[in-house]
């Protein structure tokens, strides 16, 4: 509300004044200031005689859940307003707002003192809410904490055969009503009230009365003694009591009041009452729920479409997605292959070149041992006759120096080549010998092979 003109059209939207000059006047009076101009024209409000029990046509502003104000018009006619009601802005009580404000600062500070005042006892141990089982405070709305000991005053002092009073503040209970498409049945209890004993007893626990109430309507009750129970008997000009109203969210955020009964009632009469607002007010409960029905169809009906529309092009996009995790899959495979090709040949290249390099090895250390190994000597009396048997069954047959070693005859066996292993020994029979590591350097003569030897080649 920065500039004049919105100042001067909320101004006119929370009081109802339609005269510009008029309203021009009232704010220029009041410097402009918004909260002191409002105030002054619900202090004349508040300050008008009530109404009659018969209900006027009332209208709501819901933009403070907690603080509701109602502007009743004067109704000589003393009629009910039937289906065809008034619907009249009303405007939220600026000072009522204002007091309640510095009334739950007072109440936070109190809180929050005795919050420190309990913990630092707690902590000497000369509070009990240290105790184990104890349950934490847990914060709810004082509407809401107003509701519930409503409720449980009333089952207390009147039993459980009663109406079904919501435990939650009126605009949530108003929401509620609108959620079920019920009209929210109102009581405000004065229980200092002569009447209110004979009513509640006589009347609201009425067994009849009260199935009618749970079954067709949402049930709210509050004490005027209570905050927002005094609140809504000041914004519904109750003069008399006990009070009861009908009401219903109305379009716009507004509240319509539908019906309203002052003083004492049997309960035929508050039936037929509540009959005749029921009756009244079901084509616009029915129309309701067939928009709302209509909305949500149409609602389902286009998440539906949405939905098939979404499940259509998901499809699509897994089919292309298939398509192309295909085509990379042959095109992986196919990279994958011609490289295990590639792998392969290059591994068989690599095997013959180191097979023919170590042929070559194994050939040149053959030709080198026999070349070490000198000619074979003739016979004679230090010349030794050795004998080898191969596994294969193949015999060869040498002759050697008698001061030969016996690293000399494995020299011998590796020069020719017919072994493709590296671990063996040679043995011989009577006795078994085994020539090993240990014997290498030993001549023949000095093994006990000497003049002749027959020896077989053991694989380790």
């Amino acid at each position: 509300m920065g500039d004049v003109a919105d100042k001067l059209a909320y101004f006119q939207a929370i009081t109802g004044l339609e005269d510009t000059d008029l309203c021009t006047e009232i704010l220029s009076a009041h410097n402009w200031d918004l909260e002191l101009a409002i105030s002054s024209i619900t202090s004349t409000d508040n300050g008008r005689p009530s109404s009659s029990s018969s209900a006027s046509a009332t209208t709501l502003a819901n933009q403070d859940a907690q603080d509701v104000g109602l502007v009743l018009p004067s109704n000589n006619n003393n009629q009910p307003p039937g289906l065809a009601w008034k619907l009249i802005t009303l405007p939220f009580s600026i000072i009522s707002g204002s007091l309640g404000l510095i009334s739950g600062a007072i109440g936070l500070g109190m809180w929050a003192a005795g919050g420190v005042l309990s913990y630092s006892l707690s902590m000497v141990g000369l509070s009990s809410g240290g105790r184990a089982g104890t349950t934490p405070l847990v914060s709810v709305p004082q509407s809401t904490s107003e509701a519930m000991d409503f409720v449980s005053s009333f089952e207390r002092d009147y039993g459980r055969v009663r109406p079904n009073f919501v435990t939650e503040g009126f605009m949530d209970a108003l929401q509620r009503s609108r959620h079920e498409y019920k009209l929210l049945f109102v009581y405000l209890h004065s229980p200092e009230h002569p009447d209110t004993p004979t009513f509640c007893e006589g009347t609201l626990c009425n067994e009849m009365l009260a199935a009618f109430l749970n079954e067709n309507f949402v049930a709210w009750g509050g004490s005027v003694k209570a905050s927002e129970g005094f609140k809504m008997s000041n914004s519904l000009k109750a003069s008399r009591f006990p009070f009861c109203a009908v009401v219903m969210a109305a379009t716009n955020q507004r509240i319509a009041l539908l019906q309203q009964a002052e003083g004492p009632k049997s309960p035929e009469e508050m039936l037929t009452i509540l009959q005749k607002v029921l009756e009244e007010s079901a084509p616009v409960l029915v129309s309701a729920r067939i928009e709302a029905e209509e909305r949500r169809n149409n609602m389902r009906l286009r998440e539906e479409q949405d939905a098939a529309y979404r499940a259509a092009l998901e499809a699509d996009q897994a089919r292309e997605r298939q398509r192309k995790e295909e085509q990379e899959r042959l095109e992986r495979e196919a990279a994958e292959a011609e490289r295990k090709r590639k792998e392969e040949e290059e591994a068989r290249e690599r095997a013959a070149r180191e097979a023919a390099e170590r042929e070559a090895a194994l050939a040149k250390i053959r030709e080198q041992k026999a070349l070490s190994l000198g000619a074979e000597p003739e016979k004679g009396p230090d010349v030794t006759q050795v004998l080898v048997r191969f596994p294969s069954g193949v015999r060869k047959e040498r002759r050697f120096h008698c001061t030969t070693t016996i690293q000399s005859l494995y020299d011998y066996v590796d020069s020719l080549g017919s072994l493709e292993v590296d671990g063996y020994s040679l043995v011989s029979n009577f006795p078994r010998t085994v020539y090993g590591q240990e014997m290498l350097s030993l001549s023949l003569k000095e093994a006990g092979l000497h003049p002749q030897a027959s020896l077989f080649i053991e694989l380790k």
